[in-house]
């Protein structure tokens, strides 16, 4: 008998694993779909920056697109709430499919606006309320992804197979710079400006066609339809599952997600969204020349998580962070100093690949830990607003805030403040304990 059951014990682990891969893939197809639409807005503000603005001088342009760009961060936590608590209630498919619904309406209505010299002051509206459904679409899509991807993960190799949201994530970034570096090639600056930057929008609304329909074959986590089967929303009187009444019992891991997204995502933002603007507008690198090296810094940034999140199942999670904080503190000052201060796209590159080296140390575990935290009742909840909070504030206002700075005629001290946020998640990092022991995602998958 024993003979026999080591081999259907094999084929049936195999199996288990294929279809954590296959909803793998389909998630991370989907959160590329995802954040190539959210970062096609500034990978191409360059261009469309003239198209919804009066006219004026390039950074004061750059400024009002980079108000809404923060505009759209307003309504993560909303997206956050709404789609988080759906995801609890609902199920982490029906959420996922409905937040890629809402991102492809946003690009739509970017490609088809008119511009602000054809219908004035309804052009910037337009792309207000375009940002504001995909600001609440990312903020229901990035904490119900990272709900899922860890939920359905191998117990063990949580961290390496959660970490591909980032992969996804800043892959819909290198997609969305692609998709620029190659219209570049084949248009002139002036077709850019004029019609050529609605590709890109048009691209996203086609692909999130694509992805309802790939959602639609992955499979409910079972973390969460244990926790429906077993019927305890409001049980007892107590709080219903997925509501800010539940969520604020958990008021330790709400603080604790505050305080290592902060440092985090706003170091994240300066050097990936933020950092090819400064590269054209303060290093004086041409637009051409700042999209290859972007491309190909994100390129070594992509590769470096699955690694990462690799290395974070072996040595744990709090190890890793604390190293971010450390290295991240150090490396902000030094070099967006030294960047500014060149315009070889060699040295270019180098200055923007360390820092996201660094970088990676954190972005390659930021959905495992959140979802380390939360039981499975309130855990995309848990998971996506206090996050989503955090974001707004220190991410989604990094471009504003340096662009402010450099117009004040004070640019460094933006380099100051990203290092001051980057400290004070060092001391979260030091004082939180190892999320990988003991956490409610693990405890859950011995009971059953």
């Amino acid at each position: 008998m024993a003979t026999q059951t080591t081999p259907v014990s094999a084929r049936e682990s195999r199996r288990g694993e294929r279809r954590v891969v296959s909803n793998i893939v389909r998630g991370s197809i989907g959160n590329l779909i995802e954040w190539y639409d959210w970062y096609a807005y500034t990978a191409f503000s360059v261009y469309f920056a003239a198209a919804f603005f009066p006219s004026g001088d390039q950074t004061a342009q750059l400024l009002n697109t980079a108000a809404v760009f923060a505009v759209g961060f307003l309504m993560r936590p909303i997206g956050g709430w709404v789609l988080g608590r759906y995801a609890d209630r609902r199920g982490r498919r029906a959420a996922l499919t409905l937040s890629v619904t809402l991102m492809a309406a946003g690009s739509l209505i970017v490609a088809l606006t008119p511009s602000y010299g054809a219908i004035g002051v309804a052009a910037p509206v337009l792309l207000v309320t375009a940002r504001l459904l995909q600001g609440l679409s990312v903020g229901g899509e990035y904490s119900t992804s990272a709900t899922y991807m860890s939920e359905v993960a191998s117990p063990g190799r949580r961290g390496y197979y959660s970490s591909f949201q980032y992969v996804t994530l800043i892959a819909g970034q290198l997609t969305a710079l692609g998709l620029q570096i190659v219209l570049q090639q084949v248009l002139s600056a002036t077709q850019m400006e004029a019609w050529g930057w609605r590709v890109a929008f048009v691209v996203g609304a086609a692909g999130a066609i694509v992805v309802l329909w790939l959602r639609r074959g992955m499979d409910e986590s079972e973390s969460f339809e244990r926790a429906a089967a077993a019927g305890e929303e409001g049980k007892d009187g107590g709080p219903a599952r997925g509501s800010l009444r539940m969520l604020l019992s958990y008021p330790r891991q709400c603080l604790v997600v505050v305080g290592l997204t902060m440092g985090g995502t706003l170091f994240f933002y300066t050097y990936t969204t933020y950092l090819q603007k400064f590269m054209v507008n303060t290093s004086g690198i041409a637009k051409p020349t700042a999209a290859w090296i972007n491309f190909f810094a994100l390129l070594v940034f992509v590769l470096l998580q699955p690694v990462m999140g690799l290395l974070s199942d072996r040595v744990g999670r709090r190890p890793m962070l604390i190293a971010f904080g450390v290295l991240g503190a150090v490396v902000v000052v030094p070099s967006l100093t030294l960047l500014s201060h060149t315009s070889d796209p060699v040295y270019a590159f180098l200055l923007m690949v360390g820092p996201l080296a660094v970088s990676s140390l954190y972005t390659s575990i930021s959905a495992v830990v959140k979802a380390e935290l939360f039981p499975t009742s309130i855990r995309a909840l848990g998971v996506g607003l206090p996050y989503a909070l955090t974001v707004a504030v220190f991410g989604g206002t990094a471009e504003y805030v340096a662009l402010w700075f450099k117009n004040a005629g004070h640019e460094s001290w933006y380099f100051y403040y990203v290092t001051a946020c980057v400290l004070i998640s060092l001391l979260v990092y030091i004082r939180m304990r190892e999320t990988s022991d003991g956490s409610p995602l693990e405890s859950e998958t011995r009971d059953h």
